[in-house]
């Protein structure tokens, strides 16, 4: 059967010093899958982008932000991981330069700046906590991974560096 999840992208920004990103404590819809949790910004792509043009539109809606620096981190596939058992296909992306004044709150939730190194003592998704220290590495090196959801949990971890 052929692969085809909901294409998407995942965007970290920095401070100008790199020691914290900014991130969106998802707390207005009581529907949300992921109310409660902290994460990057980013969404699905639309038919006519390319991940690039997709991320940078999301970063721009989500946080009022323009990219001007952005390094693909990596890509997960996340087989199983939507409410309804879709697969998702993700872009990583670390913005490093960005020019704009971020939102304090957006329609999904509060958007606030957090040190890279306490990231993990937040309420993520139990997979983030897999894959994040490969986004602030500070190593070029991309990695691509494989990431099962089963019942809204992670059920293995897979990934090869480039």
């Amino acid at each position: 059967m052929p692969y085809t999840p909901i294409i998407a992208t995942l965007g970290y920004i920095m401070s100008p010093d790199k020691q914290e990103t900014l991130l969106i404590h998802r707390n207005r819809r009581p529907d949300d899958q992921q109310l409660g949790k902290y994460n990057g910004l980013g969404g699905k792509v639309e038919p006519h982008e390319d991940v690039v043009a997709g991320m940078k539109r999301e970063i721009l809606e989500e946080a009022n932000l323009t990219c001007e620096e952005m390094v693909l981190r990596g890509t997960i596939s996340w087989p199983g991981f939507g409410k309804h058992g879709e697969d998702w296909l993700a872009f990583i992306f670390r913005i490093d330069r960005y020019s704009g004044t971020p939102f304090s709150e957006n329609a999904e939730g509060t958007l606030s700046w957090v040190r890279v190194d306490q990231m993990m003592t937040l309420p993520l998704w139990e997979g983030d906590r897999y894959f994040l220290p490969l986004v602030f590495d500070d190593t070029l090196r991309q990695f691509h991974g494989v990431m099962p959801y089963q019942n809204g949990r992670p059920v293995s971890w897979n990934y090869s560096l480039l």
